[in-house]
């Protein structure tokens, strides 16, 4: 890795949260269209994302990149989705086929991550990362994430989700 890689990812991410902190009028759906662009296009290794928000116990797909899934609706609870917003944390699979929770979107799929957003102790939705890489997301990717969950949490609509 060359001495400007960190920098550069920084830079990335950077450009990333600050469309989260933006204080535009934007619809938060377009917010997470840009967000969902920004994170497939800045990353590479990040093959699909998706973002899920909560309806009535149900992960409902809000905005997505990379390669459409057939999961556009997720009991909480079901697969790793559901894992991460049933536990209320960030679930990080370094190989999804060893996991058999794991609902497949992609045959090339080898990791994932989730992120819930997570506001006030409530579970809102979740930002859902799949890579063809095997053990593709690091430490800075599971802190980038967090704190991009954060921003759009405080970002999200105040609609109660029974």
């Amino acid at each position: 890795m060359s001495p400007a890689a960190p920098a550069d990812r920084k830079t990335r991410e950077d450009a990333v949260l600050s469309l989260a902190r933006a204080k535009d009028a934007v619809p938060f759906d377009a917010l997470l269209d840009r967000v969902a662009a920004a994170l497939q296009s800045g990353f590479p290794h990040y093959t699909g994302v998706y973002l899920y928000w909560l309806e009535g116990g149900v992960l409902a797909l809000r905005s997505f990149r990379g390669r459409p899934t057939e999961h556009a609706r997720i009991p909480v609870g079901q697969g790793i989705c559901g894992r991460a917003a049933r536990e209320r944390r960030t679930v990080v699979v370094d190989d999804v086929n060893a996991d058999p929770a794991y609902l497949a979107c992609s045959l090339e799929t080898r990791s994932e991550i989730v992120v819930p957003v997570v506001r006030g102790g409530d579970v809102l939705g979740e930002i859902d990362i799949d890579s063809d890489v095997p053990a593709a997301f690091t430490v800075d990717d599971r802190r980038f994430l967090e704190r991009l969950a954060d921003l759009v949490s405080k970002r999200a609509p105040l609609v109660p989700n029974p």
